[in-house]
């Protein structure tokens, strides 16, 4: 069985004019659309409490209501179409005439973001934030770089100066709003108030639209400018370039512009915050013997010590040759991956060398081999079925 309109306010049936308001307003806040993105419960929700609002405010329709019940008042098609009786443009309607005609849940509440920003129907719009994806080079985000972006934006439009009307013409008041820019519809019972279908909202109608922009106020052209990019960003940055995005209406401020950083692979570093890795071949009588050795940086070669009886695969670290802070910290460090590198091409007499100084060897001289071979004796035995 439904639940009635007083039990979806959590009221109860006697309430106050003044007890519903604060019911649906807590409501109303909690499940708002805005508030809840994405949640299509909390929508549904926020249709019904809108709903049952409408018709328990209203002395009439309650008095309808109480009389015939709830599940005789809505089969008989009183409350309207949508889910239980509600779509969202009507259950926002209700919202915005019980806060204001026109307000926003964002202008309320602060909540929201993102895209245009409206005040009221026949106020200021405020433009688009834009989305600009970037490739850059892993040097650009080493050490910094300026780049040149071009990309389409809408801007005032220059013949009429954003007013949508052809020069030496004007606007006047919309005849079918009064200049409101909201119109009343009734459905039995019900009024809902919702922008004019002619003057979509704005209050003012164009005599004369403009031939440039065709009455819009904006047109979009290529912009170019240059963004400069600090050093030390990274895949998914983002860099906020204010007033850069798209025009605003009726005098509106721009949106802003967002650039986001991809950047390419490198074929010698690899990132991992502000860290560096580096793979580096070194001679295997280097590593036997111990030395010294010339490693890349991002700010050039280094000397690196490499201690005696290295082993390939064991990491050495660079302090502070890694990636720039952007915050203006302490550079991530370098670190450097061993890759010991067995010596090919040997002449016959290299090749005997090698063999007198391995037969002076023993298990001593292979600890990880004797380690390894002392794990492993169940799997290397002969008489294994």
């Amino acid at each position: 069985m439904a639940q009635d309109y007083y039990q979806t306010l959590g009221v109860s049936k006697n309430a106050t004019a003044d007890e519903l308001k604060k019911a649906y307003r807590k409501l109303a806040i909690k499940y708002h659309p805005d508030k809840n993105p994405g949640d299509k419960a909390a929508e549904e929700k926020f249709k019904e409490v809108s709903l049952a609002y409408e018709v328990l405010s209203d002395p009439e329709k309650r008095r309808q209501y109480d009389q015939l019940g709830h599940d005789a008042y809505t089969s008989h098609g009183t409350a309207g179409g949508g889910a239980n009786g509600a779509d969202f443009r009507h259950a926002q309607d209700i919202f915005s005439q019980f806060f204001g005609g026109g307000v926003s849940f964002e202008d309320l509440f602060g909540g929201g973001g993102g895209g245009s920003r409206r005040r009221a129907y026949n106020g200021p719009v405020d433009g688009d934030d834009l989305r600009y994806d970037l490739e850059i080079d892993f040097e650009d985000a080493m050490y910094g770089a300026d780049k040149k972006i071009t990309m389409p934006r809408l801007v005032d439009c220059p013949d009429c100066s954003g007013s949508g009307c052809e020069p030496g013409s004007g606007k006047k008041v919309c005849p079918k709003c009064g200049g409101t820019g909201q119109q009343t519809v009734s459905q039995g019972f019900f009024s809902m108030s919702q922008p004019c279908s002619r003057c979509r909202g704005t209050g003012q109608i164009i005599e004369k639209p403009c031939r440039k922009c065709g009455g819009a106020g904006r047109v979009e052209v290529e912009k170019s400018f240059q963004l400069h990019i600090q050093p030390g960003v990274d895949t998914g940055s983002r860099l906020r370039v204010p007033g850069k995005g798209g025009a605003g209406l009726h005098g509106g401020r721009p949106g802003d512009l967002y650039v986001v950083i991809h950047v390419r692979a490198n074929d010698i570093f690899t990132r991992n915050g502000e860290d560096l890795l580096c793979e580096v071949p070194v001679p295997y009588e280097t590593c036997v013997l111990g030395g010294v050795v010339e490693v890349p940086t991002i700010s050039g070669k280094a000397k690196m010590r490499v201690p005696a009886g290295t082993q390939s695969g064991t990491i050495l670290r660079l302090k502070g040759k890694g990636v720039p802070s952007l915050r203006g910290g302490a550079r991530g460090d370098l670190h450097i991956r061993i890759l010991v590198e067995s010596p090919t091409g040997l002449t016959a007499e290299q090749q005997e060398q090698l063999r007198k100084f391995a037969a002076g060897l023993n298990e001593k001289n292979y600890p990880r081999m004797a380690s390894y071979r002392e794990r492993a004796k169940r799997f290397l035995r002969d008489d294994q079925a």
